[in-house]
């Protein structure tokens, strides 16, 4: 090989078909590494085809998609750029409360990714597949044109929706804990000088962290801020997050209503406010996601011994009752222990920091002096958790969102992943005497325990007006290495075709339904069925719960777009219920037709 022809000149000379190949197999970061070896490598890597390979390579946009991403942004680069940055959050995010509710999927928009809510509902007369599920808009993160990450909360207020614009912290790569959470920072004129999205994130060693704050500050300075940023966007141009899957496959309709409500969005992040009206920008510093300080304090000032209502329905606040003479002392008790005045203080935390003899908490005082702006910040991050049969232990007063892990089907694990379902048989659809059959969604996954192999299917979603099992509860626990011997009950499918049962294992199901954080169970099997059916049949009473796999994402793209609750509340919906919350927006949509047409 002649010397010409070694080093960075054999890469300059290859075909781009081969270069490509070649390049494929680096990550972004050693790529931009490789820019900096020399002038030609630079302009090597700066082509527009390697980076269109990477961001294939990621497998988060189909290949045919990402052309129509290309004209919003400036290049390629910019698009994998942000898709490497926001690839953690894409899944499947769940919390505890309400007990029926809260499970949020995570999936690519239109230059952006969605946070949609599913609702709790039954299964309508067409079945899971071909049934449009019900969702609602959680947060949506877009692309602008140089692949910076622009976060909008929704909410809906006094029949309006909302968008609430703030920033996203960087993304923990392994993160399992997402946060709505305020920060606080100081500006410098050097602040001028510097990027936004930069900007948006630095924080100084001197900041007092949102987390210390008492759950009640935390709470009324959310619901505060969410109040001060909110924009609304116009219905003809809120309607869609991302494109729908339709037979004919023709997007273009979609696509240029997406792009120009894309262009909208990042117009009222900039300035505050729509193109035709910037006053309401005025108050916003740097970015539409900070306010001015002095506006904070004293609006808190003026809400103190108020409380900010927490649906967010017509009454914006609630006053207290005026304070008692036992109200004073306890006060000043309070204050004694350096315990912060705020009206949501448990007495959990207060016999804590009595017991610990110090403040747990900071003061909200602290945390407003401690920065000249503030501003809405989600933040994913990387926690240590405790888990019970694949459900995370949960903290009850962050306003977070835990990630369920997905692991793919393997060879010994085929069966891992997301399943939907109902009780009774035939599986899918309602029988015509009998209908709304209630939707379950479970995630199956794998465990050893004492040199056994289990699957354990944990219940994410209950479609019930009322929760007959917790979230979280195992549905089922099966043994795969124990065969059944126990006959499925059923000879054919609702066409009247012969089953074909390919193997059974024997398991235990859930029972005594609710009351129980970890209710009893009863004997049964699991069935696997023909075309990917599972059925989990107790062997006393015969009940059967049928299962399919499901692709979240393709039924969320047919699916029907409901109301969000108010913005913070409609993050993490906080207070522990047993009935479905969100009933008074889904059960409009048996009767109304979808908002997006």
């Amino acid at each position: 090989m002649l010397p010409d022809q070694c080093g960075s000149s054999l890469l300059l000379h290859l075909p781009d078909d081969v270069l490509i190949i070649v390049t494929r197999s680096l990550t972004p970061k050693d790529l931009c590494n490789l820019g900096l070896c020399c002038r030609g490598l630079c302009e090597l890597v700066a082509s527009e085809k390697v980076w269109l390979a990477q961001c294939d390579k990621l497998g988060v946009v189909p290949y045919k998609d990402l052309s129509e991403w290309r004209k919003g942004v400036s290049s390629y680069k910019a698009i994998c750029r942000f898709l490497v940055g926001v690839f953690p959050l894409l899944g499947i995010w769940v919390h505890q409360n309400p007990e029926l509710g809260n499970v949020v999927y995570v999936m690519p928009g239109f230059v952006s990714v969605v946070g949609c809510r599913i609702i709790p509902q039954e299964i309508g007369p067409l079945g899971i597949e071909d049934g449009p599920i019900l969702w609602a808009p959680v947060f949506e993160i877009l692309c602008d044109f140089e692949g910076s990450a622009e976060l909008f909360l929704h909410g809906r207020e006094r029949d309006h929706d909302y968008v609430y614009p703030g920033s996203l912290k960087a993304v923990d790569r392994t993160c399992n804990v997402l946060l709505l959470e305020d920060f606080s920072r100081k500006i410098s004129r050097s602040d001028s000088g510097i990027s936004k999205s930069n900007r948006i994130v630095g924080h100084n060693a001197s900041m007092v962290p949102f987390s210390r704050l008492a759950f009640g500050d935390r709470r009324k300075l959310l619901d505060l801020v969410t109040g001060q940023v909110r924009l609304q966007v116009p219905d003809a141009k809120n309607s869609l997050l991302f494109p729908r899957l339709r037979g004919d496959d023709d997007l273009s309709e979609d696509i240029a209503i997406l792009s120009e409500r894309r262009l909208l969005l990042m117009q009222m992040y900039n300035l505050g406010s729509s193109p035709s009206d910037r006053t309401a920008g005025a108050r916003l510093l740097l970015d539409p996601t900070q306010l001015e300080m002095s506006e904070i304090r004293k609006n808190m000032n003026c809400t103190h011994g108020c409380e900010t209502s927490w649906y967010g329905d017509g009454s914006q606040t609630q006053c207290m009752k005026k304070k008692t003479l036992t109200g004073y002392f306890r006060d000043s008790f309070r204050h004694m222990l350096g315990k912060s005045n705020s009206i949501n203080g448990s007495r959990e935390t207060l016999k804590k920091n009595f017991s610990s003899g110090g403040n747990r908490h900071a003061q909200l005082h602290e945390f407003l002096h401690s920065g000249d702006t503030i501003g809405l910040m989600l933040h994913a991050s990387t926690v240590k958790l405790s888990s019970y049969r694949a459900w995370p232990n949960m903290h009850d007063s962050r306003f977070a969102l835990y990630k369920l892990p997905m692991r793919e089907p393997v060879a010994g694990q085929e069966y891992s992943g997301l399943w939907g379902g109902t009780f009774g048989w035939p599986p899918g659809r309602p029988s015509e005497d009998k209908l709304g059959k209630a939707l379950f969604f479970l995630l199956l996954s794998y465990e050893k325990s004492q040199g056994q192999t289990l699957l354990i299917a944990t219940k994410i979603l209950e479609g019930t007006h009322y929760v007959l099992h917790p979230n979280g509860s195992a549905m089922f626990i099966v043994n795969i290495d124990e065969s059944s011997l126990e006959p499925f009950p059923w000879e054919a499918d609702e066409d009247g075709h012969v089953l074909n049962v390919e193997c059974a294992y024997n398991g235990e199901g859930i029972a005594n339904g609710y009351g129980f954080r970890y209710p009893g169970s009863k004997p049964g099997s699991l069935f696997v069925i023909q075309d990917g059916l599972l059925a989990f049949v107790w062997r006393e009473s015969k009940s059967v719960l049928t299962l399919q796999r499901l692709n979240l994402e393709k039924l969320l793209k047919k699916g029907e777009r409901m109301h969000a609750l108010p913005p913070v509340s409609n993050f993490a919906y906080l207070t522990r219920s047993y009935s479905n919350v969100f009933a008074a927006f889904s059960n409009s949509a048996n009767t109304l037709s979808s908002q997006r047409n």
